[in-house]
């Protein structure tokens, strides 16, 4: 019974360890140690790993040359189940010409070359852009995998707007491309008029879902959430990536209207959503009354969720304590992460983290579609902005619970066989289980390769010499720029097949949806150039900035990309305007600013140490 005897087609990840180029007999060694053997036929081909914007690069005719041991290689292909198994090739990519290299890292440029195609892409399908004006009244949240748009009544998503804000934000500190910077400064200003609710009474600000338009043109405001897991509530995370946008933009610029906007949230925040008693953030509240326990909220009602209490960190508060220094972003940022490590950890029972909780912490394990379920993504996210933190505050109990994630993942979310994380598993295996069991697919998103990416590259970073965090960054890279790239249409696939064959049906076949929308992809571009070129390959990289006159308080532009080991870089130099700028403290990495009536260019050199 279940007897594997029928032809299938799948994908062997893993590294070559022999090539019999008489009998045409490729042996490969998986992630996790197992040797398969693939046959090439008349028909196999092979290329490269290609970035978006590049042709074709062939290497069927070099594959003598490449197939060599300790070669990384994807080989599709097709199982025969006959006197024994065979594997026959229909395809090979390979990660590197080399043994041991990998394009993604030793191509300097690589990701920065990624996020101009994304963003162009974003531009020319949202507003046609560079041809036409910038205009976010043509913005859509519904993109098709083609980058088109439907003219109907449509929806326009705050968060959505704000998380392409943050893609165009990011693309122009790493290119310097004006197109990037306008389509950051109009969506903020867009954001600014349509999407900002300013409570007179208390000063507080809060963001609408978005707004419904009408073929005509009405506008109609939407308070609570449309969609379906915060049905009519106003929930943690929308506040939280309303803020995701704007305050990178923020960082480029020094508009103070965006720093007070971002203060007054936060106040919201901590009035409304801040268990002031047990700690941490709730998940959603009354749109009237602006409280947690309302019963109205049903299945809401004072609970927390890691959307709550650790978004706040990846979204935008790392990136305003970066752009600002103010101390009461750090202690925020400090007591998220130490009510992560208190409450998340639940290794007695999974080695997963427990995501959602009552209100006195206890754990909700039947809440929806989550019940007793892990995200992958969410376990690989904590580890990446755990040792984001560490090295600003360097508690024992954040690198433990970073380096206890980053070895548990492995063996539980990943795909030795392939390669790439998967999406939503059972925490806890069942009778005479080796495997937890996938919740609804065994496909990959393109938001949870990024948060296994990011989270291996700064593991790495910080500890170079363990080669557990090298491996999976490696593997993890490889995987997603081989299979995750639309070299026909543009962007990035929603997901992908455990195979790696994109899976186009439903919303997960768009290139803007409630879940996508220019940030995730953006983000892995702009995070790995950083710890790629400043902790990893010790490479400088040029950052750049446009202050607005009398923006930044005291005229003081901090350049830290992210937050990075104390005195691991320094400005090596500094350009204003194009001109040679001497005005800077390189070890704390700011720029004193010139006084000046107009908006300044800055360019600058940050360098490993």
């Amino acid at each position: 019974m279940n007897d594997l005897n029928f032809t299938f087609s799948d994908l062997i990840s893993g590294y070559v360890t022999s090539f019999d180029e008489t009998g045409k007999l490729i042996r490969i060694q998986t992630s996790d140690g197992r040797t398969y053997e693939a046959k090439l036929t008349a028909n196999t081909y092979a290329k490269q790993t290609q970035n978006l914007g590049e042709g074709w690069p062939d290497r069927s005719g070099e594959l003598q040359r490449l197939l060599v041991p300790g070669q990384m290689v994807f080989v599709y292909g097709t199982f025969f189940p006959e006197d024994r198994v065979k594997f026959e090739a229909n395809y090979i990519i390979f990660a590197g010409d080399h043994q041991g290299e990998f394009r993604y890292c030793d191509e300097q440029g690589w990701w920065i070359k990624q996020i101009d195609e994304i963003a162009a892409s974003y531009c020319k399908w949202q507003f046609n852009a560079p041809e036409e004006e910038i205009d976010y009244e043509n913005y859509r949240t519904l993109i098709s995998l083609t980058g088109g748009k439907k003219d109907e009544d449509y929806l326009q998503e705050t968060d959505t707007i704000s998380r392409m804000v943050y893609g165009m934000a990011c693309a122009y500190m790493l290119t310097g491309k004006d197109l990037y910077l306008d389509a950051a400064e109009k969506g903020t200003e867009y954001l600014r008029e349509k999407m900002r609710f300013t409570d007179t009474d208390t000063g507080l600000i809060y963001w609408y879902h978005g707004q419904k338009v009408s073929r005509g043109g009405e506008e109609q405001k939407l308070l609570v959430s449309e969609f379906g897991d915060d049905y009519d509530c106003i929930p943690a995370y929308e506040q939280i990536y309303a803020l995701a946008g704007p305050v990178q933009t923020y960082r480029l610029t020094g508009d103070p209207r965006i720093l007070a906007d971002a203060e007054k949230t936060v106040d919201l925040f901590d009035a409304c959503f801040k268990d002031q008693e047990k700690g941490g953030y709730y998940s959603h509240i009354h749109a009237v009354t602006l409280s947690a326990h309302e019963e109205s909220l049903g299945r809401n009602k004072a609970k927390k969720n890691w959307n709550s209490v650790g978004d706040h960190a990846p979204a935008y508060l790392i990136n305003l304590w970066l752009a600002t220094g103010e101390d009461r972003y750090k202690k925020m940022l400090e007591d998220t992460f130490d009510t992560i490590t208190t409450h998340f950890q639940d290794y007695d029972e999974s080695p997963f983290v427990q995501e959602k909780f009552f209100d006195d912490w206890s754990k909700d394990q039947t809440w929806g579609w989550q019940q007793n379920r892990a995200v992958v993504g969410h376990n690989l996210k904590i580890a990446w902005n755990l040792m984001r933190f560490y090295a600003e505050i360097a508690k024992d109990e954040y690198i433990k619970m970073a380096k206890k994630i980053a070895s548990l993942m492995p063996d539980v979310g990943y795909d030795k066989q392939r390669f790439g994380w998967y999406d939503v598993v059972e925490r806890v295996l069942g009778p005479n289980e080796r495997f937890h069991r996938y919740a609804w697919h065994d496909r990959k998103a393109w938001w949870q390769q990024e948060q296994g990416i990011l989270a291996y590259l700064i593991l790495q970073g910080h500890m170079p010499d363990e080669a557990i965090y090298k491996k999976y960054a490696e593997e993890s890279a490889a995987f997603y720029n081989a299979f995750f790239l639309d070299h026909n249409d543009g962007g990035v696939y929603f997901n992908v097949l455990a195979n790696g064959i994109p899976f186009l049906v439903g919303t997960e076949r768009f290139k803007g949806s409630h879940s996508m929308s220019a940030y995730h992809s953006t983000e892995l571009c702009f995070l790995s150039t950083i710890y790629i070129d400043l902790m990893i390959k010790k490479r400088p990289l040029n950052l750049f900035f446009k202050p607005l006159p009398g923006g930044f308080k005291d005229r003081i532009l901090r350049v830290e990309p992210d937050i990075l080991p104390k005195g691991s870089v320094t400005i090596t130099h500094c350009e204003i305007d194009g001109q040679p700028y001497s005005d800077f403290d390189g070890e704390a990495l700011i720029v004193n600013l010139p006084a000046s009536e107009h908006r300044l260019r800055v360019k600058v050199t940050v360098t490993p140490k």
